[in-house]
Protein backbone atom coordinates (compact mmCIF):
# COMPACT_ATOMS: atom_id res chain seq x y z
CA UNK A 1 0.00 0.00 0.00
CA UNK A 2 2.81 2.36 0.83
CA UNK A 3 5.14 1.64 -2.01
CA UNK A 4 2.25 2.24 -4.91
CA UNK A 5 0.65 5.24 -2.78
CA UNK A 6 2.45 7.82 -5.63
CA UNK A 7 1.01 10.74 -3.23
CA UNK A 8 3.03 10.08 -0.31
CA UNK A 9 5.24 12.71 1.34
CA UNK A 10 8.32 12.06 2.12
CA UNK A 11 10.23 15.10 3.15
CA UNK A 12 11.88 15.39 6.76
CA UNK A 13 9.19 14.27 9.76
CA UNK A 14 8.88 17.09 12.39
CA UNK A 15 10.80 16.91 15.60
CA UNK A 16 7.98 15.06 17.61
CA UNK A 17 7.98 12.37 14.50
CA UNK A 18 4.72 11.63 12.91
CA UNK A 19 1.33 12.74 14.64
CA UNK A 20 -0.98 9.87 13.23
CA UNK A 21 1.67 7.13 14.57
CA UNK A 22 1.99 9.19 18.10
CA UNK A 23 -1.78 9.30 18.22
CA UNK A 24 -2.64 5.64 17.98
CA UNK A 25 0.28 4.44 19.62
CA UNK A 26 -0.78 6.51 22.37
CA UNK A 27 -4.31 5.56 22.31
CA UNK A 28 -2.95 1.82 21.98
CA UNK A 29 -0.88 2.06 25.15
CA UNK A 30 -3.43 4.05 27.23
CA UNK A 31 -7.27 2.84 25.47
CA UNK A 32 -9.72 4.60 23.87
CA UNK A 33 -11.37 5.40 26.69
CA UNK A 34 -8.54 6.94 28.98
CA UNK A 35 -9.31 10.02 30.61
CA UNK A 36 -5.96 11.80 29.78
CA UNK A 37 -6.49 10.55 26.02
CA UNK A 38 -9.76 11.80 26.42
CA UNK A 39 -8.51 15.18 28.25
CA UNK A 40 -5.65 15.19 25.28
CA UNK A 41 -2.93 15.37 28.85
CA UNK A 42 -0.94 13.01 27.38
CA UNK A 43 2.19 14.36 25.37
CA UNK A 44 4.09 11.46 22.96
CA UNK A 45 6.82 12.04 20.69
CA UNK A 46 8.20 9.57 18.01
CA UNK A 47 11.62 8.55 19.43
CA UNK A 48 14.76 6.24 18.20
CA UNK A 49 13.89 2.50 19.63
CA UNK A 50 13.00 1.66 23.47
CA UNK A 51 16.85 3.00 23.55
CA UNK A 52 16.12 5.92 22.00
CA UNK A 53 12.59 6.94 24.16
CA UNK A 54 14.35 5.72 27.96
CA UNK A 55 17.43 8.86 26.67
CA UNK A 56 14.72 11.17 26.10
CA UNK A 57 12.69 10.96 28.68
CA UNK A 58 15.59 10.79 31.27
CA UNK A 59 17.63 13.97 29.90
CA UNK A 60 14.04 15.52 29.90
CA UNK A 61 13.72 14.24 33.77
CA UNK A 62 17.34 15.82 34.32
CA UNK A 63 16.52 18.90 32.88
CA UNK A 64 13.16 20.11 34.84
CA UNK A 65 12.45 17.54 37.63
CA UNK A 66 13.23 18.71 41.18
CA UNK A 67 15.02 14.73 41.96
CA UNK A 68 17.45 13.60 39.58
CA UNK A 69 17.74 9.80 41.20
CA UNK A 70 16.00 7.12 39.47
CA UNK A 71 15.70 3.82 41.10
CA UNK A 72 15.94 0.74 39.03
CA UNK A 73 14.69 -2.65 40.07
CA UNK A 74 17.58 -5.43 40.65
CA UNK A 75 17.98 -7.34 38.39
CA UNK A 76 17.08 -5.14 35.44
CA UNK A 77 18.00 -4.62 31.58
CA UNK A 78 21.79 -4.41 31.49
CA UNK A 79 21.06 -1.14 29.30
CA UNK A 80 19.61 0.90 32.02
CA UNK A 81 22.05 2.06 34.26
CA UNK A 82 24.09 3.20 31.44
CA UNK A 83 21.07 4.87 29.52
CA UNK A 84 20.40 6.75 32.60
CA UNK A 85 23.34 7.81 33.80
CA UNK A 86 24.68 9.22 30.92
CA UNK A 87 20.82 10.91 30.67
CA UNK A 88 21.99 12.56 34.06
CA UNK A 89 20.35 11.05 36.60
CA UNK A 90 21.93 9.37 39.23
CA UNK A 91 20.89 5.29 39.56
CA UNK A 92 20.01 3.41 42.45
CA UNK A 93 18.60 0.01 42.75
CA UNK A 94 15.72 -1.11 44.45
CA UNK A 95 15.11 -5.33 45.12
CA UNK A 96 12.78 -7.19 42.94
CA UNK A 97 13.90 -10.72 42.44
CA UNK A 98 14.26 -13.31 45.03
CA UNK A 99 17.15 -16.48 43.48
CA UNK A 100 15.34 -18.47 46.88
CA UNK A 101 11.91 -18.39 45.47
CA UNK A 102 12.97 -17.78 41.64
CA UNK A 103 9.99 -14.89 42.24
CA UNK A 104 9.40 -11.34 43.16
CA UNK A 105 11.00 -9.98 46.31
CA UNK A 106 7.83 -7.63 47.05
CA UNK A 107 8.69 -7.09 50.64
CA UNK A 108 12.14 -6.07 49.68
CA UNK A 109 10.52 -3.56 46.89
CA UNK A 110 8.28 -2.17 49.36
CA UNK A 111 10.90 -1.61 51.72
CA UNK A 112 13.44 0.14 49.37
CA UNK A 113 10.66 1.92 47.76
CA UNK A 114 9.51 3.35 51.28
CA UNK A 115 13.33 4.35 51.76
CA UNK A 116 12.98 7.02 48.56
CA UNK A 117 13.53 10.31 48.95
CA UNK A 118 10.26 11.61 48.37
CA UNK A 119 9.78 12.47 44.75
CA UNK A 120 12.29 9.94 43.62
CA UNK A 121 12.19 8.46 40.14
CA UNK A 122 11.06 4.46 39.93
CA UNK A 123 11.88 2.72 36.59
CA UNK A 124 9.05 0.27 36.26
CA UNK A 125 8.96 -2.64 33.38
CA UNK A 126 5.16 -2.47 32.47
CA UNK A 127 5.03 -5.87 31.07
CA UNK A 128 7.24 -9.77 31.46
CA UNK A 129 9.71 -8.31 33.03
CA UNK A 130 13.35 -8.04 31.50
CA UNK A 131 15.45 -10.41 32.32
CA UNK A 132 13.33 -12.16 34.90
CA UNK A 133 9.77 -12.76 33.54
CA UNK A 134 8.77 -12.12 36.93
CA UNK A 135 6.04 -10.02 36.86
CA UNK A 136 4.08 -8.08 40.52
CA UNK A 137 0.67 -9.80 40.30
CA UNK A 138 -2.59 -7.34 40.24
CA UNK A 139 -2.89 -6.79 43.84
CA UNK A 140 0.48 -6.13 44.80
CA UNK A 141 0.44 -3.59 41.79
CA UNK A 142 -2.41 -1.78 43.53
CA UNK A 143 -0.21 -1.69 46.67
CA UNK A 144 3.33 -0.79 44.84
CA UNK A 145 0.70 2.24 43.16
CA UNK A 146 -0.47 3.17 46.51
CA UNK A 147 3.06 3.40 48.21
CA UNK A 148 4.08 5.42 45.62
CA UNK A 149 1.28 7.89 45.52
CA UNK A 150 2.24 8.51 49.29
CA UNK A 151 5.76 9.14 48.71
CA UNK A 152 4.80 11.38 45.72
CA UNK A 153 7.22 9.36 43.46
CA UNK A 154 7.73 9.41 39.94
CA UNK A 155 6.46 6.18 37.88
CA UNK A 156 9.03 5.75 34.57
CA UNK A 157 7.47 2.61 32.92
CA UNK A 158 9.71 1.07 30.22
CA UNK A 159 7.04 1.19 27.51
CA UNK A 160 7.56 3.58 24.74
CA UNK A 161 7.50 7.07 25.28
CA UNK A 162 4.07 9.31 26.63
CA UNK A 163 4.07 11.81 29.30
CA UNK A 164 0.59 11.61 31.10
CA UNK A 165 0.22 15.51 32.31
CA UNK A 166 -2.16 16.88 34.93
CA UNK A 167 -3.57 19.07 32.32
CA UNK A 168 -3.60 19.70 28.24
CA UNK A 169 -1.78 22.80 28.61
CA UNK A 170 0.58 21.51 30.58
CA UNK A 171 0.82 18.43 27.74
CA UNK A 172 1.54 21.05 25.49
CA UNK A 173 4.56 22.47 27.16
CA UNK A 174 6.27 19.48 28.12
CA UNK A 175 5.59 18.53 24.57
CA UNK A 176 7.59 21.74 23.43
CA UNK A 177 10.28 20.87 26.35
CA UNK A 178 11.01 17.64 24.84
CA UNK A 179 11.84 18.60 21.27
CA UNK A 180 14.23 21.18 22.61
CA UNK A 181 15.92 17.95 24.02
CA UNK A 182 15.12 15.98 20.77
CA UNK A 183 16.81 18.52 18.55
CA UNK A 184 20.09 18.57 19.64
CA UNK A 185 20.55 14.79 19.85
CA UNK A 186 18.90 13.66 16.48
CA UNK A 187 16.50 16.12 15.03
CA UNK A 188 13.92 13.74 13.69
CA UNK A 189 13.27 10.36 13.79
CA UNK A 190 12.75 8.29 10.79
CA UNK A 191 9.37 8.13 8.59
CA UNK A 192 8.82 5.30 7.10
CA UNK A 193 8.48 2.32 10.31
CA UNK A 194 6.50 4.95 11.92
CA UNK A 195 4.18 4.84 8.40
CA UNK A 196 3.85 1.27 8.73
CA UNK A 197 2.64 1.21 12.18
CA UNK A 198 0.47 4.14 11.27
CA UNK A 199 -1.23 2.36 8.54
CA UNK A 200 -1.44 -0.68 10.37
CA UNK A 201 -3.11 0.58 13.49
CA UNK A 202 -5.35 3.22 11.77
CA UNK A 203 -7.17 0.43 8.98
CA UNK A 204 -9.47 -1.53 11.24
CA UNK A 205 -9.28 -4.91 9.40
CA UNK A 206 -5.12 -4.91 9.50
CA UNK A 207 -5.60 -3.63 13.11
CA UNK A 208 -7.51 -7.10 13.85
CA UNK A 209 -5.31 -9.61 11.85
CA UNK A 210 -2.59 -7.98 13.88
CA UNK A 211 -3.48 -8.39 17.15
CA UNK A 212 -4.94 -12.10 16.01
CA UNK A 213 -0.92 -12.90 14.97
CA UNK A 214 0.33 -11.32 18.36
CA UNK A 215 -2.05 -13.54 20.43
CA UNK A 216 -0.53 -16.73 18.40
CA UNK A 217 2.92 -15.65 19.28
CA UNK A 218 2.51 -14.84 23.06
CA UNK A 219 0.25 -18.57 23.08
CA UNK A 220 3.31 -20.09 21.37
CA UNK A 221 5.66 -18.77 24.19
CA UNK A 222 3.05 -19.77 26.80
CA UNK A 223 2.73 -23.07 25.14
CA UNK A 224 6.91 -23.55 25.20
CA UNK A 225 7.20 -22.90 28.78
CA UNK A 226 4.54 -25.32 29.30
CA UNK A 227 6.21 -28.03 27.43
CA UNK A 228 9.41 -27.37 29.13
CA UNK A 229 7.83 -27.82 32.60
CA UNK A 230 6.10 -31.06 31.39
CA UNK A 231 9.33 -32.74 30.39
CA UNK A 232 11.17 -31.78 33.73
CA UNK A 233 8.49 -33.28 35.47
CA UNK A 234 8.12 -36.51 33.65
CA UNK A 235 11.40 -36.69 33.96
CA UNK A 236 11.52 -36.35 37.95
CA UNK A 237 13.97 -33.50 37.77
CA UNK A 238 14.95 -32.62 41.54
CA UNK A 239 13.90 -29.11 42.36
CA UNK A 240 10.61 -27.23 41.84
CA UNK A 241 10.39 -25.80 38.59
CA UNK A 242 6.97 -23.94 38.67
CA UNK A 243 8.84 -21.04 38.08
CA UNK A 244 9.15 -21.74 34.61
CA UNK A 245 5.45 -21.50 34.27
CA UNK A 246 4.45 -18.70 36.70
CA UNK A 247 7.18 -16.18 34.55
CA UNK A 248 5.95 -14.62 31.56
CA UNK A 249 7.28 -13.15 28.65
CA UNK A 250 9.99 -13.78 26.98
CA UNK A 251 12.70 -13.56 29.45
CA UNK A 252 13.04 -16.10 32.26
CA UNK A 253 15.06 -16.73 35.37
CA UNK A 254 15.85 -20.50 35.11
CA UNK A 255 17.59 -20.83 38.58
CA UNK A 256 20.79 -22.11 36.88
CA UNK A 257 23.98 -21.55 38.93
CA UNK A 258 27.15 -20.72 36.49
CA UNK A 259 28.75 -24.59 36.88
CA UNK A 260 25.21 -25.60 35.30
CA UNK A 261 24.95 -23.00 32.30
CA UNK A 262 28.72 -23.83 31.51
CA UNK A 263 27.67 -27.81 32.04
CA UNK A 264 24.48 -26.94 28.93
CA UNK A 265 26.69 -24.66 26.78
CA UNK A 266 29.33 -26.75 26.78
CA UNK A 267 28.01 -30.49 26.02
CA UNK A 268 24.69 -29.91 24.70
CA UNK A 269 24.96 -26.07 23.05
CA UNK A 270 21.86 -24.91 24.98
CA UNK A 271 22.70 -21.20 25.37
CA UNK A 272 21.88 -18.70 28.06
CA UNK A 273 23.48 -15.94 30.47
CA UNK A 274 25.80 -17.05 33.09
CA UNK A 275 23.08 -16.41 35.61
CA UNK A 276 20.87 -18.58 34.32
CA UNK A 277 18.64 -16.17 32.46
CA UNK A 278 17.39 -16.95 28.90
CA UNK A 279 14.94 -15.49 26.22
CA UNK A 280 12.01 -17.81 24.79
CA UNK A 281 12.20 -18.07 21.07
CA UNK A 282 9.62 -16.32 19.10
Amino acid sequence: MLIHNESRVKEYLPITGLADFNKLSAKLIFGADSPAIQENRVATVQCLSGTGSLRVGGEFLARHYHERTIYIPQPTWGNHPKVFTLAGLTARSYRYYDPATRGLDFQGLLEDLSSAPSGAIVLLHACAHNPTGVDPTLEQWEQIRQLMRSKALLPFFDSALSIVCGSADIAVKVESQLKLVIRPMYSNPPLHGASIVATILKDSAMFDEWTVELKAMADRIISMREQLFDALKIRETPGDWSHIIKQIGMFTFTGLNSEQVAFMRQEYHIYMTSDGGSAWPV
